[in-house]
């Protein structure tokens, strides 16, 4: 088994990416189940209807998609326990705990999926299953930055501080588009319920805490670069990027009455900026490559575990 685990251990770096690959793609064809009316396709959780487990011809289409969805829980769960087996057999105790925290994510995103199922995509309950996902996501980065992430030390107090208030100003941003989502005509099915809140006026509210968002992090790039702290500029210029594109992508869709394949792409910005929010909070803590320890506390010698 340990000659096994020492293999494996070889390819914790590609793994490593494969779970924040995984973990971002789920959200996009999460948002297809929702945007093709599929989300009660299988009408019922664990099973897809009340006489079988497997999607079947009487649930049509819809059916097909959403036990698709469910099926790629699958992949994600052999993706998450073969990366946290590479992270045991490399003997990197960080690496460790992280993919082991994204592998029992897996199952409780599919029991909150389930719940979804079961109150008929209850959309406060929608908007939890999405932003554990977006959790999982900045999990997912923290193992990458843990593997491969240039030296550095602790940001001084001032970027430090914008940092993680560009993180929960972030947060509030995503947690509001749930409740421009729940607010919206893309249910997952004609028969779901709404939020009952009114869209334009929370459109409005989201955009306002985005103005934040993209403010705080202007001037984390600004002091970043002022500073001299290159690693920093180049996470915060990148996500800043990112909130533009996502910013004009949000007003191009509300004014186009939400076609389904730009709200797939805002779906996929969403899981993007979480990504980088959490790549821009890792950035102001120190790292240091040549000091990533063993569980046995010896230096890590493998090439995977840390920047050549």
């Amino acid at each position: 088994m340990s000659v096994v685990l020492q293999r494996l251990s070889r390819h914790l770096w590609p793994l490593a990416l494969a779970n924040l690959v995984a973990n971002i793609g789920i959200v996009v064809t999460g948002a297809a189940v929702r945007l093709t009316g599929s989300g009660l396709g299988c009408p019922t959780w664990p099973r897809c209807s009340d006489e079988s487990y497997v999607a079947h011809g009487e649930l049509g289409v819809h059916g097909v998609i959403e036990f698709g969805n469910r099926m790629l829980t699958f992949a994600l769960a052999a993706i998450a326990v073969l990366c946290f087996l590479a992270a045991l057999g490399a003997a990197h105790r960080r690496a460790t705990r992280l993919s082991l925290v994204i592998g029992l994510g897996i199952p409780l995103q599919a029991v909150i999926g389930g719940i979804t199922v079961l109150t008929d995509l209850n959309p406060w309950i929608v908007a939890g299953h999405f932003l554990l996902s977006m959790a999982m996501i900045m999990v997912c980065v923290a193992l990458v930055d843990e593997l491969r992430s240039p030296d550095r030390t602790a940001a001084p107090p001032l970027p430090r501080a914008l940092a993680w208030a560009t993180l929960v100003s972030g947060w509030v941003v995503l947690y509001l588009g749930t409740v421009v989502t729940g607010a919206g005509p893309h249910a997952g099915d004609t028969e779901s319920p709404r939020n009952g809140l009114d869209p334009a006026t929370v459109s409005h509210v989201h955009a306002y805490a985005v103005y934040v968002l993209v403010a705080l992090t202007v001037a984390l790039l600004v002091v970043a670069l002022r500073g001299g702290h290159p690693w920093l500029a180049r996470v915060t210029g990148l996500v800043l990027l990112i909130e533009v594109l996502q910013g004009v992508l949000g007003w191009v869709q509300y004014w186009l009455d939400l076609p389904v394949g730009l709200v797939a792409l805002h779906m996929l910005g969403a899981a993007l900026l979480a990504a980088g929010l959490a790549r821009i909070a890792l950035a102001v803590l120190p790292h240091h490559a040549h000091h990533e320890a063993r569980a046995d506390g010896q230096e890590q010698p493998r090439a995977a575990t840390r920047l050549p």
